[in-house]
């Protein structure tokens, strides 16, 4: 079993980071691309600035996703070091659960925007392609950063309640030390 939570873990990261940084890249290359185009040669795709919207749109919601897997997002523990240790640990895993059953109905109302969108028929003004298409980063977004904090409950249960808002803390610093290329925590 968790041979396919492994699996499962690898594939929703990749699609994630990809798709984030696939976005932001493209988005400002076209953003670039159009102002010199625009400034150089006064010609301009009109286009661009649709497109370039959806991008960074699909990026920021791709990368918030990913963002609960390296544990980036702001976290205030300062009540919790003042709780004991197994209070701690389920008011950490209540935040958890909470955050990832909203997570799930965003994806779920995500989806029912899609079905309307796909009922109306109504097309992008630019890109003339139904605004369904860009709108589906709703439900897989949102999908995968429940599963990202769904994963977090589990992680917080099988921790030591001793050891929880330590290991949140440290996980925190570890991933902003990794972020900005420091390998080792210790070092």
């Amino acid at each position: 079993m968790k041979k396919y939570f492994t699996i499962l873990d690898l594939g929703v990261m990749a699609i994630n980071k990809n798709i984030a940084v696939f976005g932001i890249a493209l988005g400002v290359i076209l953003a670039f691309t159009n102002v010199v185009l625009r400034y150089f040669f006064e010609m301009s795709l009109t286009w661009a600035g649709e497109l370039t919207n959806y991008l960074f749109m699909w990026s920021a919601l791709f990368g918030a996703a990913y963002g609960f897997k390296k544990g980036v997002h702001i976290s205030v523990t300062m009540l919790l070091e003042k709780l004991p240790p197994m209070m701690a640990k389920i008011i950490l895993m209540g935040a958890h659960l909470f955050s990832c059953l909203y997570l799930a109905l965003m994806s779920y109302f995500g989806y029912e925007l899609v079905l309307m969108l796909i009922d109306f028929g109504e097309m992008s003004i630019d890109l003339r392609i139904p605004m369904w298409i860009p709108h589906l980063v709703l439900p897989f977004a949102f999908i995968g950063a429940a599963f990202r904090a769904g994963e977090k409950i589990f992680e917080v249960a099988a921790t030591d309640a001793h050891k929880v808002v330590v290991n949140s803390e440290l996980e925190t610093l570890h991933d902003s030390l990794e972020i900005r290329g420091v390998k080792d925590v210790n070092a």
